[in-house]
């Protein structure tokens, strides 16, 4: 790996982080937050402008980065911005501990959305912020936001959008990839401004507004409130985030296609069709076994929880307007298999990802038909094109990896947590990047009762969830460090 480019990738990412949290901390006091939180701010802000200046001097000189590079980028890039996005919330004592603070800090730039505050209304509106802003920022991903503003040279932005961008391809909206990265975070940023503008006219306020709209387009699901968006009580405010919550889970650049004209980009999208069919499907499956209870009032009402969690926890938004943890257990199972669904391939949703969720039904329907006709010769296609025996098989690998993780996980966790449904729910909301689960980590309930070494498990499942696994893994291999 050759250090100097991925130090001076790395220093831009403080450079804007810092940036980023002198904004927070200059609305923190227009706010009349208290000055230990303001102070708090705005010495990270100087500390990351700082270290990230300093940096970028110190590593002036060639940008090609080569695949192994871009690799080192993303990981080392994501690592500083977790332990940078901790220092407002120690140095202010909201969060004195510095691995909850990490915690916190991971959880919003992996838009997972796992947290160990409550009591939110009393948190400072400047942090209140500063969360929603790791948000915006790891919704699209920082470091694509780099490739687009920043000049560099031979391939090297390509293999920062290679292991950065989820899902098993990358759509090129240009040749240039980083006009690709601005075209992106164009229709990233004016569905944030769009949904911003509809929570306000819908009864939010502007901060509530703009923080629950990048919690929602990011997918990640910090809230102002405590009580999440059932706070507001609002049918309205629930419908506008039900639409932007699914669209944050559609592929970005078929959002590009149609605002360029093509209109039937969507549709004739497979992966789209299919996350299309899954949402529907469950939905109204929730509907059914929640209308069934004696508590639920009306079919509207059951309707209206029903596809506002489905909504939520598919796109790994993870929002929340009902304790679905009180509801029948096959509504909670079906919740908990949508969470490994998650979005699709270039949305900003946690999970596998809905294509490899296809290509795999699509290839064990492929050997149950050799298994009956083995003479046959059967191609896994998607939208009537063949797809590359290399790329299902680098699909299938995935998937067993992620499921491999999860295991592993599950177990480790089981000795930080008291019964098995906590555990196992709390590493697929923070493999999959949903966070609420099941039990003991409800979505009435925090992470802040886990151990310190709970936590850090949990962390490394946030991060290789929105990495999607490769791109950390490859660091514990000896030939990485290799020149």
């Amino acid at each position: 790996m050759n250090a100097r480019p991925v130090i001076r990738m790395v220093s831009f990412v403080l450079i804007v982080l810092g940036a980023a949290m002198a904004v927070c901390a200059f609305v923190g006091w227009e706010m009349n937050d208290p000055p230990a939180a303001v102070q708090a701010l705005t010495q990270s802000a100087l500390a990351c402008l700082a270290v990230g200046l300093a940096a970028w001097l110190f590593s002036r000189g060639s940008m090609e980065l080569s695949r192994r590079d871009g690799f080192g980028v993303v990981a080392f890039g994501w690592l500083a911005a977790g332990v940078a996005g901790a220092a407002p919330y120690v140095l202010s004592d909201v969060i004195p501990s510095a691995a909850d603070a990490l915690f916190e800090s991971v959880s919003g730039f992996t838009t997972t959305g796992a947290s160990v505050l409550s009591r939110l209304e009393t948190v400072p509106r400047g942090l209140l912020l500063w969360r929603a802003t790791t948000h915006f920022f790891g919704g699209m991903g920082v470091l694509v936001l780099c490739v687009a503003v920043l000049p560099l040279l031979g391939t090297g932005g390509m293999q920062i959008f290679r292991a950065e961008m989820p899902g098993p391809s990358k759509d090129r909206l240009s040749p240039r990839i980083a006009t690709t990265a601005k075209l992106l975070w164009g229709v990233y940023v004016l569905l944030v401004l769009l949904e911003t503008l509809m929570l306000r006219v819908g009864g939010m306020d502007w901060f509530d507004a703009v923080c629950h709209s990048f919690a929602t387009m990011a997918t990640g699901g910090f809230s102002t409130r405590s009580a999440s968006a059932g706070a507001f009580h609002s049918p309205l405010i629930e419908t506008v985030l039900i639409a932007f919550m699914f669209l944050a889970g559609v592929n970005f650049a078929l959002h590009y296609r149609l605002l360029a004209g093509a209109f039937g980009a969507h549709i004739r999208d497979a992966e789209f069709r299919f996350y299309l069919a899954v949402w529907l499907i469950a939905g109204l499956l929730i509907t059914v076994l929640i209308a069934a209870r004696p508590e639920t009032t009306s079919w509207g009402e059951a309707l209206r929880a029903a596809f506002f969690q489905t909504t939520s926890i598919l796109t790994t938004t993870g929002f929340v307007t009902a304790d679905f943890n009180a509801w029948p257990n096959a509504a909670r199972w079906t919740l908990v298999l949508l969470m490994f669904f998650g979005g699709c391939a270039g949305s900003t949703g946690g999970g596998m990802k809905n294509i490899r969720v296809f290509v795999v039904l699509k290839h064990v329907l492929r050997e149950v038909r050799l298994a009956i006709f083995p003479q046959s010769v059967v191609r896994v296609k998607i939208s009537g094109e063949p797809l590359d025996e290399a790329l299902v098989s680098n699909i299938v690998g995935f998937v067993v990896l992620f499921l491999g993780i999860f295991a592993v996980a599950t177990l480790g966790m089981t000795f930080f947590t008291p019964d098995l449904e906590t555990a196992l729910t709390s590493v697929s909301a923070t493999l999959c990047n949903v966070g609420p689960g099941l039990a003991g980590v409800g979505p009435t309930q925090t992470y802040a009762a886990i151990p310190a070494a709970g936590k850090l498990l949990l962390i490394a499942c946030m991060l290789l969830g929105r990495l999607e696994l490769f791109t950390l893994v490859v660091l514990f291999l000896p030939r990485f460090w290799r020149r």
